[in-house]
């Protein structure tokens, strides 16, 4: 039996990936963090405090674990590390270029342990590196656009409101997405989401750029102009960014909805539904199962499964997949 434990387990990522692992029979799903009167009971599901910081509360936490599944930015290769070199899977759903960097030198100690560390799992990286891959293979010399286009009126944790804020700014850049109904031709913003760096590496395209739009088209405008460094600069003030942060937790102007397009050339790619969170959890569950099979050391989900088959698997959950020929 697969014993898998969540780390970050008790954020909303995490939540959605312990529902869909619940209940297996082939498999006993644990989630951990610091604060274990924060979740919500799944039934099946068995709740410990793990501090994935202290080296020796998360040495005693791998006790047992075959796949560790991290749903949070907490020194990631540090706890990649202490997973491989026990020989225990590891998958990661974060979305930050630095990190993934980091575990993606690990490579020859995933390698030399039989262990397979998975990266860039979830919405974005993740669905969208697998529609890369697929628009890619219709039409390999062209560069990638990525359009993620994000509810604004979901629930969102504290922690990924801030990544965002970080993000506003650091690159430059806007164009048109067309994304499915009931969206439409959307302006999106450049933003430094990791895939765009990954996937000229390992699908072998020119180019790839990923920009960020809202459901909400007041929260894009405001989204733009945050961009401006005046603005941005003023945005990572302590103060501000602390009332900011209040602020935004309380406001939620739109819907859940979101949707991730690519396209390159006359191919086009994309995936639609509701809560990017679910869909985040749902990825990163899918490729939990799938893991055992996988070959040893530190990949891309794109380097790892074939993108039709896994979007269509997990299509079947509720969302929309939508490939043109």
């Amino acid at each position: 039996m697969s014993v898998v434990l969540i780390l970050g387990g008790y954020g909303a990522v995490g939540r959605e990936a312990a529902l869909a692992l619940s209940g297996r029979p082939d498999m006993k799903v644990i989630v951990g963090g610091r604060h274990p009167d924060r979740a919500r009971p799944i039934p099946g599901v068995t709740s410990v405090r793990v501090d994935a910081a202290d080296p020796a509360d998360l040495a005693t936490s791998l006790e047992g674990i075959t796949t560790v599944l991290m749903c949070a930015e907490v020194g990631n290769d540090r706890v990649a590390r202490a997973c491989l070199e026990r020989g225990i899977g590891y998958v990661d759903v974060s979305a930050s270029h630095d990190v993934l960097t980091a575990i993606e030198e690990l490579d020859d100690l995933a390698t030399a342990h039989g262990a397979t560390a998975a990266l860039s799992v979830g919405l974005v990286p993740g669905v969208t590196n697998l529609l890369a891959r697929v628009v890619a293979e219709r039409s390999p010399d062209s560069g990638l656009d990525i359009g993620v286009l994000l509810g604004s009126g979901e629930q969102h944790g504290s922690a990924a409101v801030a990544w965002t804020l970080d993000g506003l700014g650091v690159l430059e850049g806007s164009w048109t997405t067309a994304f499915p109904e009931p969206y439409g031709a959307r302006t999106v913003h450049r933003f430094p989401f990791s895939d765009q760096y990954t996937l000229p590496r390992t699908i072998a395209v020119p180019s790839a750029r990923t920009g960020l739009c809202l459901d909400s088209r007041l929260f894009t405008t405001l989204l733009a102009a945050a961009r401006r460094p005046a603005v941005a600069g003023l945005l990572r003030r302590p103060r501000i960014r602390e009332l900011l942060l209040k602020a935004l937790a309380k406001i939620h102007l739109g819907s859940d909805g979101f949707a991730v397009t690519v396209s390159a050339g006359t191919a086009q790619a994309s995936l639609s539904g509701h809560s990017q969170s679910r869909a985040t959890g749902r990825a990163a569950a899918l490729l939990v199962r799938h893991l055992p099979g996988l070959p040893a050391g530190v990949r891309h989900i794109e380097q790892l499964v074939d993108p039709l088959a896994f979007l269509t698997e997990l299509a079947a959950a509720g969302f929309v997949l939508d490939v043109d020929n």
